[in-house]
């Protein structure tokens, strides 16, 4: 977050973003489940430019084994960006970020999945970000809940995750590169929408209750709509896997 070049306009006179987006709207969101075939469950979202790959594998035994919790599963999620997946190349492996936002979204997937029916396991998520453009902690909170249902993890319910952020003084939604690095505030949101339930919830930068609330509000609502596009991504899988079933019948 910071200020914005004098040349660089987040907000025009017509109120529209930078790519055109009124302030409410979100990039378009593209999401298909079971996408890897040696991964026990897989979803590749598409929102944007961004391009990120979750897949999961488990419930397994957990290694090492001083980790293993005789009374329930450990959800272990470890989030990476590629060194390609950014304009300035990214030196390989886990950095300290990768290892913030790999513990907050396990964190949040905990909550959801019924851990005490797989005691002494590990249920392992993989985020991969192929191609980053902001707001890559939600889409892979968002593909790493499609991927878990996807392998027959049991869940309360899916995690759908947007951000809502504060660019040129305005309350906006689902920000872009531009708004995230030079807009004024940014709110990561995870929504569970069977339980109404925030299970992610960070901010960074300044605002004030009243925008606070009216970005927490919109993001809520956001995720409501990722909600139903991961629910149809899903129900796609589960059709095309029924038909292939029948054929092979």
């Amino acid at each position: 977050m910071g200020g914005a070049p004098t040349d660089l306009k987040l907000i025009d006179e017509r109120g529209l973003r930078l790519d055109g987006r009124r302030p409410d709207e979100m990039r378009p969101l593209k999401i298909e489940a079971g996408v890897l075939n040696k991964a026990d469950g897989s979803a590749f979202v598409e929102w944007g430019m961004n391009k990120v790959m979750a897949a999961v594998y488990g419930p397994r035994e957990c290694h090492p084994r001083h980790l293993q919790n005789t009374e329930r599963a450990l959800v272990q999620c470890h989030y990476n960006m590629a060194s390609f997946s950014v304009e300035d190349r990214k030196r390989p492996g886990p950095d300290r970020r990768s290892h913030e936002i790999s513990k907050i979204l396990s964190e949040a997937l905990t909550h959801v999945v019924f851990t005490e029916y797989f005691p002494r396991t590990s249920i392992d998520v993989y985020i991969e970000v192929l191609q980053a453009n902001a707001g890559t902690r939600c889409a892979g909170l968002t593909a790493a809940s499609v991927a878990l249902a996807d392998a027959g993890v049991p869940m309360r319910d899916l995690v759908a995750s947007v951000a809502a952020g504060k660019v040129a003084n305005t309350i906006v939604l689902d920000l872009g590169k531009e708004e995230d690095n030079f807009g004024q505030a940014d709110i990561p949101v995870g929504y569970v929408p069977r339980t109404d339930e925030v299970v992610l919830l960070q901010m960074d930068g300044d605002l004030t209750r009243e925008e606070f609330d009216k970005g927490l509000h919109m993001a809520v609502g956001a995720c409501k709509k990722v909600y139903e596009v991961q629910r149809d991504a899903l129900k796609r899988r589960y059709s095309a896997r029924a038909e292939g079933q029948e054929e092979g019948a």
